[in-house]
C-alpha cells in the first residue's frame, strides 16, 4: 500500500495538488492538519477520500483532532502534533503511540520534514506545503508485510 502523506499547507491548494501530481499513484492520501480546506477541496477535485485531522489552525473545523487507524494491518496514529508539544521534542507524540500500539504516528506542526524509527515506531513529518517555507516536501508512506517504509520527498 502506498500513501501520501501530507502536512501545513495552510491554504496552498495549489502546492497540494501539485503534491500529489509529483507522487504519482497512490492508494491513500492523508492530510495531518493546518491545510483541512485543502485537503477537503483535494477530496472534491480527484472525487477520493482524503483522510484528515484538524490542525491548531484549522479554526472551525469538524474534522476530528486525531485518528487511529488500521491500514495494511498496521496500526496507524494520524494527529496534527501541537497536543504533544512536538516543537518542544517527540517524547509525549511518542509515549501517546505507545499507549495506542501505534506502528506509525503521522504528524505535522513543526513544518520540518522528519522520517526516524524510535522504540519500534514509525514517525513520520512531511514538513509543509506552505508557500513560504524554504523547504517544501510531503511523505510518501509503503506498508508491505515485510516493511514499513517512509521517505519525504521535496516538492519541485
Amino acid at each position: 500500500m502506498r500513501i501520501l502523506v501530507v502536512s501545513d499547507s495552510h491554504g496552498n491548494d495549489g502546492m497540494l495538488f501539485r503534491a500529489h501530481q509529483q507522487a504519482g499513484p497512490v492508494d491513500v492520501i492523508i492530510h495531518t492538519g493546518d491545510g483541512e480546506l485543502d485537503a477537503q477541496l483535494l477530496e472534491e477535485t480527484l472525487g477520493e477520500t482524503v483522510l484528515r485531522v484538524a490542525g491548531n489552525c484549522d479554526h472551525g473545523s469538524s474534522a476530528p483532532r486525531e485518528l487511529l487507524i488500521t491500514l495494511a494491518d498496521r496500526r496507524i496514529l494520524i494527529t496534527h502534533g501541537d497536543r504533544y508539544l512536538v516543537k518542544s521534542g517527540l517524547e509525549q507524540l511518542l509515549s501517546y503511540g505507545k499507549q495506542h500500539d501505534a506502528d506509525v504516528i503521522l504528524f505535522g506542526h513543526t513544518h520540518q520534514a522528519l522520517s526516524e524509527q524510535r522504540d519500534g515506531i514509525q514517525l513520520l513529518n512531511p514538513g509543509t506545503l506552505w508557500g513560504r517555507a524554504p523547504f517544501l516536501s510531503y511523505g510518501i508512506l509503503e506498508l508491505t508485510p515485510q516493511q514499513i517504509r517512509a521517505t519525504i520527498h521535496q516538492l519541485e
